[in-house]
């Protein structure tokens, strides 16, 4: 009864497909499980990649005593009870997605790794950067797994059909199906294999899609993933790039991005990005954005559709954005400089003895910055 992955899980660094950049001969990984080099690091990498079997393989050549936790239900308590259970002894922990311990769990874990009594491996899908506290990261190596080809995929998928079955075939069409389908994840591709041998008894593209009802695309709203679609929907519309642009719509809208988030996006973009070159950019923006309001999915990413086109189309000009950016750096550099008596108002007599206004008019070439700033040109269309 055992799933088919737990089954196909490696148990020796030569058995495991791909990464050969962290265990090929003489990368990093294999050099440290060979020399039972003991320190701590984190596996940043997309599922299914083997994370948790190149931690479980490190951790048995170094034959120390070995625990794994998920971050997602562990807490300090957790963590305490490993320490407290491993005395003098040091210990490894695999923790798995990391990422979702905040920073008082991380603050708790740093003394025991900079003291040794744990060896920490950590596991994430996000960029560690921005997800491990300083003191944590730069106590632990970060190793980059890369997301299986599909040479990778194939191969998984050869192994899961020997020992699934002797007799199980999987054509090639199922085959590239399934391959597409997984993105790399090789963990997903043997568990839609298992179910549907389980419910079917035979692997198609039809059995498969019965199988599994539905693919859900890899985009975590507060990760990495994220911001990097976001940014190449920024880029590619800047870029006057629309198919680009559409296409990365595409992939938020089909992950369930929030419609008002994008839209959002659009009416900051039309005025940072295109302003005074096209005006009516800000208009189209708003209208898709309150289209989004009223309308919700799915027939709002027509109008969001419709929208990026238009933008992506429109000639772009950032002097407003510069100069207004440039302006702000002045205030935050000169604070609230004295404002030229001519732009006071002249609301009392002493005021107006004092010359608040006086030689003001509606339309003047004169300079109105303060006296410190005269001079300065921020906007040049």
């Amino acid at each position: 009864m055992e799933p088919l992955a737990a089954q196909l899980r490696p148990e020796h660094i030569d058995d495991i497909v791909g990464q050969k950049h962290l265990i090929g001969v003489g990368k990093p990984l294999r050099v440290a499980i060979e020399k039972k080099h003991l320190f701590s690091f984190i596996l940043w990498g997309p599922p299914g990649v083997g994370k948790t079997t190149l931690a479980r393989i490190y951790a048995k050549s170094i034959d120390i005593t070995y625990y794994e936790l998920s971050a997602v239900s562990a807490g300090k308590a957790d963590i305490k009870e490993i320490i407290d259970a491993g005395g003098d002894n040091p210990v490894i922990l695999f923790l798995d997605e990391i990422h979702r311990f905040n920073k008082a769990q991380q603050d708790f874990l740093l003394p025991f790794v900079e003291s040794g009594k744990l060896t920490l491996i950590g596991a994430t899908t996000e960029n560690p950067s921005f997800e491990v506290i300083p003191a944590l990261l730069s106590r632990c190596r970060v190793f980059t797994l890369m997301e299986h080809n599909d040479e990778d995929m194939h191969a998984i998928i050869d192994r899961a059909t020997k020992l699934s079955r002797s007799d199980l075939d999987i054509g090639a069409e199922a085959r590239d199906w399934l391959v597409s389908l997984a993105r790399g994840d090789a963990r997903q591709a043997i568990s839609v294999i298992d179910a549907t041998m389980q419910l079917y008894g035979s692997v198609t593209i039809d059995t498969l899609k019965q199988a599994i009802q539905s693919s859900l695309l890899r985009y975590d709203k507060a990760g990495e993933e994220h911001f990097n679609t976001v940014s190449a929907f920024i880029k590619s519309m800047r870029a006057s790039n629309v198919d680009a642009a559409i296409y990365y719509l595409a992939r938020m809208t089909e992950a369930g991005e929030d419609p008002i988030f994008i839209a959002r996006r659009m009416v900051i973009f039309a005025s940072e990005d295109i302003g005074i070159m096209q005006p009516t950019a800000l208009v189209v923006a708003n209208a898709v954005f309150r289209a989004c309001e009223t309308i919700g999915y799915p027939e709002c990413a027509i109008n969001l559709a419709q929208g990026v086109a238009y933008l992506a189309g429109c000639k772009k000009d950032r002097s407003t954005y510069d100069a207004f950016r440039a302006a702000q750096s002045d205030v935050r550099s000169h604070g609230n400089l004295p404002i030229p008596l001519i732009l006071r108002n002249a609301s009392t007599k002493l005021m107006s003895e004092m010359g608040y206004g006086e030689g003001y008019e509606k339309y003047t070439d004169k300079d109105l910055l303060p006296e410190k700033l005269k001079g300065k040109k921020y906007f040049t269309s």
